[in-house]
């Protein structure tokens, strides 16, 4: 039901010798991983003949794509930003239309002063996306808003619900770090994620919940929500992963998690993993 991989190549990749990002797939595969989050977020910087090498291996070795776009995307921006997100997110399309990734996450933007206005700017921009990348046949790649762990940021649950309007060419992703750090760290039950998942199912039905976008990892926050991404290593710090994993199996949930624990994402996953399948065996003893 869940796939489990890292956002972006671990530190450990390179510490066992890894070089190209090519490699990445079967390394996972190896470790018993079967999904990678490809990071464009200062830029998409990969070519095509790179993506397209990425993107046969990740296929010869299981492990599901998605890519996320640059941090310099901002929906709700206007004049050369506003054109600029624009440029970002049809280069982020396009990188994973070469790899064969199915998502391109991306974080909404700046709220301003009016979240209301923000919102629809968003709205409209993400239209206009939409649009441009239908007529260049990249309308295949779902567009997957991230909720993002600032207060001063659009990605509230509901503004990244709203972002979804589109049908299946938008979904969201949630982080549900972020969402602990944003609301001041709620997420300490199951029935607290199954809120969540459940607000999902409601907004967008059966089938997006079925094939969920999920990042998790622990995390540090402040009166204004994400301070900073922390590892299981580092102690104090949630959410944690088993309460997410029983209000899952609850929901009848399943999709990716990708982990973006601080230099431990890998590492960490695994343990995601292992805890996923433990509480699963718990839930249906015998299966």
């Amino acid at each position: 039901m869940l796939r489990f991989g890292p956002a972006g190549a671990s530190p450990l990749f390179y510490a066992q010798g890894g070089k190209s990002s090519t490699a990445i797939p079967a390394w996972l595969a190896g470790m018993g991983l079967q999904a990678f989050e490809y990071q464009c977020s200062r830029g998409v910087n990969i070519g095509e003949e790179t993506a397209r090498a990425l993107g046969a291996e990740a296929a010869r070795y299981g492990i599901s794509l998605s890519v996320h776009g640059p941090y310099y995307i901002n929906l709700a921006a206007e004049g050369e930003t506003r054109e600029n997100t624009k440029r970002h997110l049809m280069r982020s399309l396009r990188a994973a239309a070469w790899m064969g990734a199915r998502k391109v996450v991306f974080h909404p933007g700046a709220a301003g002063r009016n979240r209301a206005q923000a919102l629809a700017r968003a709205l409209a921009l993400l239209e206009e996306v939409l649009a441009e990348a239908e007529a260049d046949n990249l309308a295949e790649i779902t567009l997957a808003p991230e909720t993002t762990g600032k207060q001063n940021q659009l990605g509230a649950l509901d503004e990244v619900l709203a972002l979804c309007r589109f049908g299946k060419r938008v979904v969201p992703t949630l982080d549900f770090a972020h969402l602990h750090a944003r609301e001041g760290g709620t997420l300490t039950d199951a029935a607290a994620f199954r809120r969540v998942l459940e607000a999902v199912g409601e907004a967008l039905g059966a089938a997006v919940l079925r094939d969920l976008h999920i990042h998790f990892s622990p995390i540090e926050y402040t009166a204004g929500g994400e301070r900073r991404h922390r590892n299981l290593e580092e102690e104090g710090f949630g959410p944690a992963f088993a309460p997410l994993a029983e209000a899952i199996l609850a929901c009848g949930a399943g999709g990716t998690v990708i982990c973006e624990s601080a230099d431990r994402q890998v590492a960490d996953a695994l343990i995601y993993q292992k805890i996923w399948q433990q509480v699963s065996k718990e839930v249906h003893p015998g299966e």
